[in-house]
Order: structure tokens, then sequence, then C-alpha cells
């Protein structure tokens, strides 16, 4: 049975805390040459995380939520379950107007639905969104220790298109969690 993808009316669903946590046996480290009048090179090489990288969604106290006030016309979609009360799998985008492009502010499947193409079927709906709209791309971010989430945006399409190596903290190359930012373009 194929699960119905709906809008999620932001009356309803504001503030909805989204459960996102990341558990990881690998990462991403950042070797860079730093940018000097030659120029500079910067290598992302995959490599065991021991111990392993967990995230829970509370650790920050800044939990991820639905339809943020910052997030301008965001639209939100998503998986319901069958009372139609709590979410099982959600999209979160919203504009850029300045640069054109689509943000996908969110993602998360509940860990008994992923697998299922889910998570192809939700990108693909912020896809025709961006293409309805007339983007010239959509892009995210993920961190370097996501590396399960990254394969998958890297599946459909994504390519790198940046990093930030103090957005977390200003230790966040040794912590193993770098801010990458992915692109899909148009």
């Amino acid at each position: 049975m194929e699960r119905e993808i709906v809008l999620l009316p932001k009356e309803k669903w504001k503030d909805y805390v989204l459960p996102i946590g990341t558990v990881s046996d690998t990462y991403y480290d950042m070797e860079i040459v730093p940018l000097d009048s030659e120029g500079c090179t910067v290598k992302l090489v995959k490599k065991p995380a021991v111990p392993r990288i967990v995230h829970t969604p509370d650790e920050w106290g800044y939990p991820d939520k639905l339809y943020q006030e910052y997030r301008e016309n965001a639209e939100a979609y998503g998986v319901l379950s069958e009372d139609g009360n709590s979410l099982l799998a959600c999209i979160e985008i919203c504009t850029e107007e300045w640069s054109n492009r689509l943000i996908v502010s969110e993602l998360w499947i509940t860990a008994e639905l992923r697998g299922q193409g889910l998570g192809k079927r939700l990108m693909d709906t912020a896809k025709k969104r961006a293409k309805e709209q007339g983007r010239r791309a959509i892009i995210l971010e993920t961190q370097s220790c996501n590396t399960n989430a990254i394969g998958f945006y890297l599946h459909q399409g994504f390519e790198l298109v940046g990093f930030d190596t103090c957005c977390y903290t200003n230790d966040d190359i040794n912590r193993r969690e770098v801010r990458i930012n992915l692109g899909y373009i148009m």
C-alpha cells in the first residue's frame, strides 16, 4: 500500500516537533590545505566513526520544528498516521527569493517507514514544487557525520555546493560534524 503524501496546513502543524536524530558509524573527514595566493585543496574522505556518532533530537535544546517563523513561505508535506494526528514522514520546503532557490529545511521519516521509497517520493514533491515555481535550484544542509542522508541526497541527484567548518561550534572538523551544503540544479 502506497501511503498518501498530503499538504500539512500551517494552522495545524506549526511548531510540530520532529524527532530528528542520527547514529552513524562513518563520517566525512575534512582535509583542507588552507587558501593562499596559489589556491587551496579540500578533500572529504569517508572514515569509520569510532566511537560512533550519536545525535539525539533534544541535545541542543533547539528541536527541529515545522513552520518556524524565520522560514518564509514554508510549505510542508507529509504522511499521517491513520487517525491523522501524528506524522510518520514529512518534508518542509521554503523559498529563498533573492537567489531563486528552494530550500529543503526539514526531511524526516519514522524509522519504521525508512527504506520503502518514501524519501524519494517526498523529495520528488520538492522537485515538483521547485519546477512549478521556476526555481533554478534546490538546496539543503546536512552534516558530514550523517553519511546515510548524504548517500540518499547524492542518489537523488544532489551535489556538493559548499560547506561550513565553523557552523555549529568553532571545532566542527574535530567534532566530525561539518555543515555540508548540497544542491540540485534544475
